[in-house]
């Protein structure tokens, strides 16, 4: 690995955009084909009217959305940042490396590519996001895709930057942070977004419109399931007994974050964190907010009342294999309460009566919403929405698409940060979602017991010791 280090100085082009593009033009002066870059045209965006995008988190998620980015056109992604210099994602899902290098080294060929300047140089790379906030002052938004643990540092740290922040789900690690984060972005005028995905997706309006239209009458019941963690990274498990050495290149100490000391183990970086409580929020905080979502957004789900957990065995150090954990909603003006049953690990609901033999729920996951007069069935991301039986669909005369559709999850928030309409899962729509998420874990943590929760006050109110999981204590001088 080299021993380069990323620039702790903002990079200045020794050439501005506007110079760049007039020499261009003189260089090809006597050609008939003119890039577009050069004379404009259907689809080209002047880099004055560019969002300057910054990445708090170049590991395997920060560098698949920030090469979705650098797809729209009026994007320049000109900084990343991340703990690790590289890293090696081959046995993950992302393939490849990730890392404060390779992500700086993709920005700057991509746009060379685009410009047809092979020397572009343009985006910076740092190593911690507080010291690229204070000196890159031409960015304008930022998104964070760090470990759950650091989601509402890195994002707060930018809101007070006044920069728009798309933050990866969820939101943040726990409840309080959530609530903080929704109440800092209307404090400073912010546009906001969390990168579940499936929100902006045809298939949840389509199940609301159903929905309202009474397709299956008035909803009582509904039950959500993943088949996370799956072999996806470590669940129920204790703390590794061994104490490698750290990776160079790996600034371990920011790496935690907020969370108390531990040696470092490769069970923990790059990738498999996710399900040690210190850094991540198991199987429910990665996929909650994508199921979890459909529900809420369909159903307008207000705080939940009550909640409760039966799981595997629970330790202090990971999610447990597997969990049941029943949310209740009460009842409304607009509709009766509602019970949401989470099943994660691979346990499923109940098999509704309505399906037909030789016909299975999809085992990555989905939803199933109970109506007083019928069933409606969907997988992850609200897809492959049906009523059930298929006779119920097929009889059924779907409504008239009334809710307003989006470009997307990503192209949304650019809209928004130009001064466009809000995204549709900004943080007044993704942070009760994540609280109500994230409610469960502290279900989970508290295996066997019924919570009242009282939402407004962000208190359990029949167990005090259950509040600690509500908003944790920091360590490391770290400050939200």
């Amino acid at each position: 690995m080299s021993n380069q280090k990323p620039q702790t100085q903002p990079r200045k082009s020794s050439v501005t955009r506007r110079e760049f593009i007039g020499k261009s033009a003189l260089a090809i002066g006597g050609l008939t084909i003119v890039p577009r870059r050069v004379l404009g045209g259907p689809g080209y965006v002047a880099p004055s009217d560019k969002v300057n995008l910054a990445i708090i988190g170049s590991g395997g998620q920060g560098i698949f959305n920030m090469k979705n980015f650098m797809a729209i056109e009026d994007v320049q992604v000109v900084s990343v940042c991340d703990a690790n210099e590289i890293a090696d994602y081959s046995k993950f899902y992302f393939g490849g490396e990730a890392g404060w290098r390779p992500a700086r080294d993709i920005a700057n060929k991509y746009y060379a590519e685009q410009s047809g300047n092979n020397s572009y140089k343009g985006c910076s790379a740092y190593v911690d996001f507080r010291e690229m906030l204070a000196k890159e002052k031409g960015i304008d938004a930022c998104v964070v895709a760090t470990t759950d643990n650091t989601h509402a540092i890195a994002a707060m740290a930018a809101i007070k930057s006044g920069k728009h922040v798309y933050c990866e789900k969820p939101l943040s690690h726990d409840i309080y942070e959530a609530r903080m984060l929704t109440e800092a972005a209307h404090k400073h005028g912010v546009a906001t977004q969390m990168g579940n995905q499936g929100h902006a997706m045809e298939g949840n309006r389509l199940i609301k419109e159903w929905v309202m239209d009474g397709a299956i009458g008035t909803i009582e019941e509904v039950h959500i399931w993943t088949n996370r963690p799956f072999g996806y990274w470590p669940q129920g498990v204790g703390r590794p007994a061994t104490i490698p050495s750290v990776p160079r290149g790996l600034d371990w100490n920011l790496w935690l974050g907020p969370a108390k000391f531990r040696p470092y183990h490769p069970d923990y970086a790059p990738f498999n964190w996710r399900g040690f409580w210190d850094f991540g929020t198991g199987a429910l905080g990665d996929m909650g907010c994508h199921l979890i979502d459909t529900a809420h957004f369909v159903l307008d789900l207000p705080h939940p009342n009550r909640v409760e957990a039966s799981c595997t065995p629970v330790n202090d150090e990971t999610a447990p294999v597997g969990s049941i954990i029943h949310y209740d909603f009460p009842a409304s003006d607009t509709q009766p309460g509602i019970r949401m049953s989470w099943f994660d690990g691979g346990l499923l609901p109940p098999r509704p009566r309505e399906l037909e033999a030789g016909r299975r729920l999809d085992k990555t996951g989905g939803l199933i919403f109970i109506g007083s007069k019928g069933k409606i069935m969907c997988s992850t991301f609200a897809e492959s929405a049906r009523l059930i039986p298929e006779s119920a669909m097929k009889a059924y005369t779907r409504p008239p698409k009334t809710l307003a559709r989006t470009p997307g999850i990503r192209r949304e928030w650019i809209r928004a940060c130009k001064g466009g309409e809000a995204a549709s899962s900004n943080f007044d729509v993704s942070g009760p979602l994540t609280e109500i998420v994230l409610l469960g874990n502290v279900a989970v943590r508290m295996n066997n017991q019924v919570l009242e929760w009282d939402g407004e006050a962000m208190k359990i109110t029949n167990n005090e010791e259950a509040n600690k999981y509500v908003k944790r204590e920091y360590y490391g001088g770290w400050t939200l």
